[in-house]
């Protein structure tokens, strides 16, 4: 009962971390962008404009798909029920790219910002175990009848096995083992 109560604290906690996430790479960008138009800096001959526009571009697509990724764990907390398939990809898209980002940030920043997007991972993380799949994916719902795992016939996988593991090929009320030649 204690992983399950604490979800919803964990999936606020992931939502406000990944909101202030949103803002400060909104803000990174928009520092960037100004030191690029006022240093005149520019990249194999492109306009220092065309750069100036383009980090300030890169940096708010980025906090807009930051902040997409933070309602998914606010509506499972209010919700009180796990995400759904698009939801759940878009969380687990976000967990790479921090952990994508975490690694590109021990080389260029440093330890610190390695930490943080860890720990943002790790949120991430625990919000997608701690609210499992979702509702409908586990129990078969939306299969137009009993789970089979998409393999056999009547619960039972291609080798006799039942789709959840328990009993074999000589369970009761399975198919008979095979004969074995001696």
């Amino acid at each position: 009962m204690g992983g399950v109560a604490a979800r919803r604290p964990v999936a606020l906690v992931t939502a406000a971390v990944l909101v202030l996430e949103a803002l400060g790479t909104v803000l990174l960008n928009w520092v960037l962008s100004i030191f690029v138009d006022r240093q005149q800096m520019s990249l194999a001959g492109l306009a220092p404009h065309a750069m100036s526009a383009g980090a300030w571009l890169a940096g708010l697509l980025f906090g807009l798909y930051l902040l997409c990724c933070a309602v998914v764990p606010l509506r499972a907390a209010l919700r009180d029920r796990a995400p759904g398939r698009f939801a759940r990809a878009l969380l687990i898209s976000c967990a790479v790219v921090n952990g994508l980002l975490g690694a590109v940030a021990v080389a260029l920043v440093g330890w610190f910002a390695f930490v943080v997007l860890m720990a943002v991972l790790g949120l991430l993380v625990l919000t997608l175990v701690a609210y499992g799949a979702p509702r409908g994916a586990a129990d078969g719902a939306g299969t137009g009848g009993e789970s089979t795992g998409g393999r056999g016939t009547g619960g039972r996988d291609v080798d006799g096995w039942d789709v959840d593991g328990s009993g074999g090929p000589g369970a009761a009320g399975g198919p008979p083992a095979a004969p074995t030649s001696a």
